[in-house]
């Protein structure tokens, strides 16, 4: 069975299948905020759906992070290592993007277990 969350226009925020969820991309309200604060807000924003979903971020699989710029990549590493203990942390990507949409900075995708 596929479960549909929460309905876009363009798209459902979270589809899950056979127990696993998968998480369309997430970017920051506030794009004002630098990568770090960009990265902190996705991931309250990542953890209430999670929830949610009736998951949470301990049992998160894998994550794909889409980043305008790679020097920044400090930054958001810090803002996710404090978001997540060392044991929980999922397979992981870092993508560099050209552009994700006016002053956003960071997108991240991810898939967890319920």
């Amino acid at each position: 069975m596929i479960n549909r969350i929460l309905k876009t226009p363009i798209m459902h925020r979270m589809v899950e299948h056979n127990g696993v969820i998968y998480v369309g991309g997430l970017v920051a309200d506030d794009r004002s905020q630098s990568m770090g604060g960009q990265t902190a807000q996705i991931c309250e924003k990542l953890e209430k759906l999670l929830v949610e979903a009736g998951s949470d971020k301990t049992k998160l699989l894998s994550a794909m992070l889409y980043i305008t710029d790679m020097s920044q990549k400090g930054e958001m590493n810090e803002a996710w290592t404090n978001w997540l203990a060392a044991d929980d942390l999922p397979t992981r990507a870092t993508i560099g993007i050209a552009d994700l949409g006016e002053n956003v900075l960071i997108e991240v995708v991810v898939t967890a277990a319920r």
